[in-house]
Order: structure tokens, then C-alpha cells, then sequence
């Protein structure tokens, strides 16, 4: 009886708590978070157990726990390298996408009507109606040794000889990237300017401050969730990227997850792809860190709590 007793508390209990409002929050969340722990968390939990295991055969391992894998990706002069280009290659395509995206979304904010905003909306996003490959594709036509690029500079005469140096390398990379990245940076640092109060502006402007200094002391910090947005939008899988630097990169223009792909499926070496995994999501995870910091201290979060207390 006693048991029964317990047994039916609890059922009321559990019957009260997914009645109220923390209860059905619970069930509507659940789904989704199960959903992202069974397809984001267990497999990077079995990538991270994989990096201290060794292969010895195809499809056989050594689950003897070690820590060879990082001795070697951390000495080997080669991954080093391919990863200092791949942070190399990100932070330029980050840096020159905000750069370019920033007055895109400044202009769109407060240059343009309220009803042709969504207009112009509709306008950047067109590039995500092709396919990924069909435009990377595009640009080794354009920056091809006979390409669009060439040949025009040739029939102008600006160039006799065709460029090389834009494509099967680095810059290649770097300019593919950038264009195929630059609608996600646009859009976050648009939706942080839409949320800027305009009498903050004007009471600047009224206060004797040029539109310089208003853009710098009052835009730009309030804007600045948004830009860091955008950098961890670009940053993170711009440095995860293989297929454009496959396409358009040459030898001289892959990155580490080339090298993670050829190990997982070309060199049959499983641990040490994930192993190299491993250590670009830590360093992604630092850099990430250190951005939300930055764009903390730059929107005046820490004075903000302060003024509220």
C-alpha cells in the first residue's frame, strides 16, 4: 500500500509539473534536444574516443587508450603547416567578408525605405538559390587560365599574359570563399542595426558630435553582437571547409580538412583524422571564445550590468 501510495504522489506530481508552464517549456524542448544529442553530441564524443585509439587493420583498432595520435599531429611539421593555412585562409575570408559585408547591411539599415527592405533582402540571399558546387564551379571559370577574368583583361589590354596566381592556390581559396560566405555575414549585422534605437543616434548628433564619431561611438558598439555574429557565422566553417580548396585550391591551397578526409577515407587512419578534428574544434572553440568576449567588452555589456545594479 505504501508503494501505491508513493507511485500515485508521484504520478500527480508529474501530471501537475508537465501542466504548468516550466512543464510544457520541457516537452516542446525536448524532441529538439534529443534530437541534437543523438546527431551532434554522440558522434562528437565518438570522434573524441576514436583520436586515443590506433589502427592496425582496415576496419580494425587498438582501443588501448593513448596520446601517439596528438604526439604526432602536434610534431609533424606538415599538419602544423596546413593548419596555421587554414586559420590563415579563414581569418582573411572573415576579415574581408565583415569588412564587405558591413556597409552592405549599413546601407540596406539605413539607407533604404522600410518597404524596400525586404526587397533588398530577397536580392542577397539570391545566391543561395544555386548549388554550392555549381558556383565554386563558376569562379574557376572566371579565374580560369583562359578564363572570364583573363580574357577580358587580355582584350583591354591591361594584362598580355594570363594571371596565375588566382587560381590552383591560396587565393583562390580566399576569394571563393568570400563570395559564397558573404550573405551570412551580411544578415546578422543587418539585424543588429535594425535594433538600434535612431533617437540614440540623433541624441548624439544633437549633443555636437559628427556623424564620424556618432558611427563610432554609438553605431558601431551597438552593432557589435551582430559583427561578432558574422565572424563566428564565417569563421567556423570556412576553417572546416574541404570542397572549395579541393576544386579551386591546387597543392598549394589545402586545408586541414582535406587532410582529415584523406585520412579517414584515403589512408584508411582513422584516429588520427580524428585526432586533427579534435584539435581544430579546440582551436575554432578558443578563437570563437575569445570573439564573444571581444564583442562583449565592445557593446559595453559588463558597464550595462553595472548601470542596471
Amino acid at each position: 500500500m505504501t508503494g501505491r501510495n508513493e507511485g500515485a504522489i508521484l504520478g500527480d506530481r508529474l501530471r501537475r509539473f508537465f501542466r504548468s508552464g516550466e512543464g510544457t517549456g520541457l516537452l516542446l524542448v525536448s524532441p529538439t534536444a534529443l534530437y541534437a544529442l543523438l546527431l551532434l553530441a554522440v558522434p562528437l564524443i565518438a570522434i573524441l574516443m576514436i583520436s586515443f585509439w590506433t589502427q592496425t587493420g582496415i576496419r580494425d583498432f587498438d582501443t588501448t587508450l593513448t596520446l601517439a595520435n596528438y604526439r604526432e599531429a602536434l610534431s609533424d611539421p606538415l599538419y602544423r603547416q596546413l593548419m596555421l593555412r587554414s586559420l590563415m585562409v579563414s581569418g582573411l575570408v572573415t576579415l574581408i567578408t565583415v569588412v564587405l559585408a558591413f556597409p552592405i547591411a549599413y546601407f540596406v539599415s539605413f539607407g533604404v525605405r522600410a518597404e524596400h527592405k525586404s526587397l533588398w533582402i530577397f536580392l542577397i540571399t539570391i545566391p543561395f538559390w544555386t548549388s554550392y558546387l555549381i558556383r565554386v564551379f563558376l569562379w574557376k571559370v572566371i579565374l580560369g587560365f583562359n578564363g572570364v577574368l583573363n580574357s577580358g583583361l587580355q582584350a583591354i589590354g591591361i594584362i598580355e599574359d594570363p594571371l596565375t596566381f588566382i587560381l590552383y592556390n591560396v587565393n583562390a581559396v580566399i576569394i571563393t570563399l568570400a563570395h559564397a560566405y558573404a550573405p551570412f555575414a551580411i544578415l546578422p549585422i543587418f539585424v543588429a542595426l535594425e535594433k538600434i534605437d535612431r533617437s540614440l543616434l540623433e541624441a548624439s548628433r544633437d549633443l555636437g558630435e559628427s556623424r564620424t564619431m556618432t558611427f563610432l561611438r554609438v553605431t558601431l558598439p551597438l552593432a557589435a553582437p551582430g559583427v561578432v555574429a558574422a565572424v563566428l557565422i564565417v569563421f567556423i566553417p570556412t576553417i572546416g571547409d574541404y570542397v572549395t580548396p579541393r576544386l579551386v585550391g591546387g597543392p598549394g591551397g589545402l586545408m586541414i580538412a582535406n587532410m582529415i578526409q584523406t585520412q579517414f577515407l584515403r589512408l584508411n587512419n582513422a584516429p588520427l583524422g580524428a585526432t586533427l578534428a579534435v584539435l581544430a574544434m579546440l582551436i575554432v572553440a578558443v578563437i570563437a571564445v575569445v570573439f564573444m568576449l571581444i564583442g562583449y567588452r565592445a557593446s559595453g555589456g559588463g558597464k550595462a550590468g553595472g548601470r542596471r545594479k
